[in-house]
């Protein structure tokens, strides 16, 4: 178990971030917020999400966002989509890469989507086809991969489940994601070890919350197993409306310090990343959780 040289950072503060804000956020701010975030290193940014205002009116400006951003050569842009219609919302914005998800848990798929698990996958083929015939690649989230907030553990095997049905259709990317924080470094052995047999550990994208502090832990076990590709967000921003007392993701700040540490190279300036904080605190209100993030900001 070796770690890896080098680990692959998306930032999905700017969607995964602000999706569940209650403060209404201008896409100027948003769009200040992005282009610092460009400025940094990062490879990939998730800046929005192509979804319906009734359900998530913090991202109703979401083509302004994607038409508006400052890009930098060498930056994918990414956004989410639920359906058809936000595919070629996103397309037409210029969008390079998208997002579809679903989840291990069908009570969570229920709430999340208003579809069963193979409901929304069944959704996903004709976008993953339009996405693939316009040369884009496509990303699913599996949320809920160690608990789920209405039905407790979920079983390896059903994370593996699904992302054996998202591979049949297509999906360019598996994306495991801890929706409610409760992951520990051993539930990356028993997960990883199960959808490990699907494809190759080292293609996996984990996308940690950090509710019970246990973020940092869990991403350093699964880079230790294979994994080097990441998501994190400013600050530590996020949460999601489905899932009652998940607070936000691992921060971004947090994860390039671990790595640092430990010799691992990003690419990214953390001082930039702070910098890209100080823009969305303000705009939010209320002091940003991440722990390198408030220890930096005040310096």
């Amino acid at each position: 178990m070796t770690l890896p040289a080098r680990i692959h950072l998306t930032e999905v503060g700017p969607r995964d971030g602000l999706q569940n804000e209650p403060e209404n956020i201008s896409a100027s701010t948003k769009i200040d917020f992005i282009n610092r975030l460009s400025e940094s290193g990062l490879s990939e940014i998730e800046a929005t999400a192509c979804v319906s205002p009734k359900w998530v009116p913090q991202l109703a400006d979401a083509v302004e966002v994607l038409k508006g951003i400052r890009r930098r050569e060498g930056v994918v842009y990414s956004a989410l989509v639920p359906n058809l219609e936000g595919w070629q919302r996103a397309s037409d914005a210029g969008v390079d890469k998208i997002s579809v998800f679903t989840a291990a848990s069908e009570t969570f798929s229920q709430k999340n989507t208003n579809g069963s698990i193979d409901e929304t996958i069944n959704r996903f083929v004709p976008v993953v086809s339009s996405a693939h015939d316009a040369g884009c690649p496509v990303r699913a989230y599996v949320s809920c991969i160690t608990v789920c907030p209405y039905e407790g553990r979920t079983q390896p095997s059903q994370v593996a489940s699904v992302v054996r049905s998202l591979l049949d259709i297509g999906i360019d990317e598996i994306d495991l994601g801890d929706t409610v924080g409760a992951a520990t470094p051993a539930d990356m052995d028993s997960i990883l070890s199960e959808v490990g047999q699907l494809l190759p550990v080292q293609s996996l994208v984990m996308h940690l919350h950090d509710t019970r502090g246990m973020a940092a832990a869990s991403c350093l076990r699964a880079m230790q197993l294979g994994v080097h590709r990441f998501d994190a967000s400013c600050g530590g921003l996020g949460g999601c409306p489905y899932a009652p007392g998940a607070s936000g993701n691992m921060a971004t700040g947090d994860l390039l310090y671990l790595c640092e540490g430990l010799g691992i190279e990003t690419g990214v300036d953390r001082s930039i990343i702070v910098d890209a904080g100080r823009i969305i605190e303000s705009a939010i209100g209320r002091p940003l959780s991440g722990r390198l993030y408030r220890t930096e900001s005040s310096l």
